[in-house]
């Protein structure tokens, strides 16, 4: 069964084409991961997976419902979304506990919402499947980013979304943080029931060992998409990124760097 179904999508902003006829499908099971440069389109591609941006042109199915057919409030709680534009809009001062509760309102900032012991047990299970239980009683705004970036997803996943979209989760971490938290995505993913997942990164580096397929982006469209083992090469990353590079894999987990151009110091030595 689809869960994201896109058919010549386009967007376009001004005289700047964002998204050039993007088609693409995720189906059930899968956990896709978008790769691309600055200005390839991947951030505007997933605020339409996420129904917070309807297309300029073609057609975008999401979870069985078309997007400029369908409440998108109703849409929205099904979709489990973390990404440093969501990220602007949660007041410093939330508490963290409050902030991953409200997901099943589908706001950042907890007014009157009425909430029952069973919510706060579940976003305190989630905290702490993402490391981040210490966290429950500090405001948003005095947590570091590694710290943000965990308690995001706890709140994605609040509502036990059928799409789980994560934009850069990993961005701005170090070593140890970023690989704790690739771990704890890889248990999440594991889960027989888990929900169909989404990342973008700019950095092999940053894919989870559970992925099952690419889609890579240069310009606003799709350079190429399917199974990763397919997708994620040398060749392909190369015509993504607009610079020879060379690709190694070891236990589902992939590395790449640039090849050094002919005549440098480095071959001379």
């Amino acid at each position: 069964m689809s869960v994201l179904d896109l058919s010549d999508v386009t967007v376009v902003r001004g005289e700047t084409r964002i998204l050039d006829h993007v088609t693409w499908r995720v189906d059930e099971g899968e956990r896709w991961v978008i790769l691309g440069p600055n200005g390839a389109g991947k951030t505007t591609l997933l605020q339409i997976a996420a129904a917070r941006l309807h297309p300029t042109s073609g057609r975008a199915d999401i979870l069985g419902e078309q997007l400029g057919a369908v409440d998108v409030f109703e849409l929205r709680p099904r979709i489990g979304l973390a990404s440093a534009a969501l990220a602007e809009t949660i007041p410093l001062h939330e508490n963290v506990m409050d902030l991953v509760m409200s997901a099943g309102y589908a706001v950042t900032g907890r007014w009157r919402e009425q909430y029952l012991s069973v919510d706060r047990s579940r976003a305190a299970d989630l905290l702490n499947l993402l490391g981040a239980g210490q966290l429950t009683d500090r405001a948003f705004g005095t947590l570091s980013e590694g710290e943000r970036k965990r308690v995001q997803i706890a709140r994605a996943l609040m509502t036990d979304p059928e799409l789980l979209i994560l934009d850069e989760p990993a961005a701005g971490l170090d070593l140890g943080a970023r690989e704790d938290l690739l771990g704890r995505l890889s248990v999440i993913a594991s889960e027989p029931n888990g929900p169909v997942s989404i990342l973008v990164t700019h950095h092999v580096e940053e894919i989870p060992s559970t992925t099952t397929h690419a889609l890579l982006m240069r310009g606003g469209r799709v350079v190429a998409s399917g199974p990763v083992a397919r997708v994620v090469t040398t060749p392909w990353l190369t015509a993504t990124f607009g610079l020879p590079l060379l690709l190694s894999e070891h236990a589902g987990r992939y590395f790449a760097r640039a090849l050094l151009p002919p005549g440098s110091s480095d071959q001379q030595s």
